[in-house]
């Protein structure tokens, strides 16, 4: 597919998807959000992609939030529309069995944060800034802020900041548990290529299990009882990759003491 508001490109296993509307902070319109979903697709059909990590383009954003210039004139079912299409697009992304990760390098703001906490993890530069200032617009997050951020640093910290409008620069979103390091603005990429390499050497079935156990543990769904379901998950799922060729390969490779050779079957 050819992208007009992505930069889209696969190195070393590892695809890189860039928000490209740097004129705009990186701002989601419809268009970013149909290309997303596409690029999602690819990256789970390729068999030469292993993972995957979204940024914005520019030296400023991540992505600044949605563009409020196609919020005009709405009713209340197409703001619900609107809310569920960035809501499926961003559960493609939690849900997808391979990582993509988030290398946050500037404003992360409204859809942009929910975009960001919708990745299994999230690195970001000593310039970041995220928050959900949607209350200043007599809105709130509607692509699955107020569930993520919850999950992600708790409810009394989520209530805080989704109230205020508050922002939270890198090392408070560090502190807080939003991400998971903090880099030089030149170094970001490299940092996330690095983690992503790493996991790429792992067993691609095993991997994706985890990311599937790990949705399962902190979903909101409250058909999920006492954690039974997400414990009933770990055992099915630990199971399953007693059948997998690459558990024979690992436990094989660790006995022999040499590096296993993970194929995904």
């Amino acid at each position: 597919m050819i992208y007009t508001t992505l930069l889209f490109s696969v190195e070393n296993n590892i695809c890189q998807i860039i928000i490209n509307r740097p004129d705009k902070l990186n701002a989601l319109n419809k268009d970013v959000f149909t290309e997303l979903d596409h690029a999602i697709d690819e990256v789970n059909k390729d068999a030469n992609i292993k993972s995957a990590f979204i940024t914005g383009a520019g030296p400023k954003a991540f992505v600044a939030g949605a563009d409020i210039t196609e919020f005009g004139g709405l009713t209340t079912e197409q703001a619900m529309e609107l809310s569920r299409r960035g809501q499926n697009v961003f559960f493609k992304i939690e849900n997808s069995a391979k990582p993509i990760i988030a290398a946050v390098n500037g404003f992360a703001l409204g859809g942009g944060c929910e975009l960001a906490m919708a990745c299994h993890f999230r690195l970001c530069s000593e310039n970041a800034k995220f928050g959900q200032p949607e209350v200043n617009l007599g809105l709130i997050p509607g692509y699955g802020g107020t569930q993520r951020l919850t999950q992600l640093i708790g409810k009394g910290k989520s209530m805080e900041l989704q109230m205020t409008a508050g922002l939270i620069d890198a090392n408070e979103a560090l502190k807080l548990g939003l991400v998971n390091y903090v880099t030089a603005p030149d170094q970001l990429i490299d940092k996330t290529k690095e983690i992503l390499t790493l996991i790429n050497t792992k067993a691609p079935i095993a991997i994706a299990k985890i990311i599937e156990c790990i949705n399962t543990a902190v979903v909101s769904d409250s058909a999920y009882t006492n954690g039974k379901s997400g414990f009933e998950k770990e055992i099915e799922a630990f199971g399953h990759c007693f059948g997998t060729d690459d558990m024979k390969e690992g436990t094989a490779a660790f006995l022999e003491k040499r590096k296993a050779i993970f194929q995904g079957k």
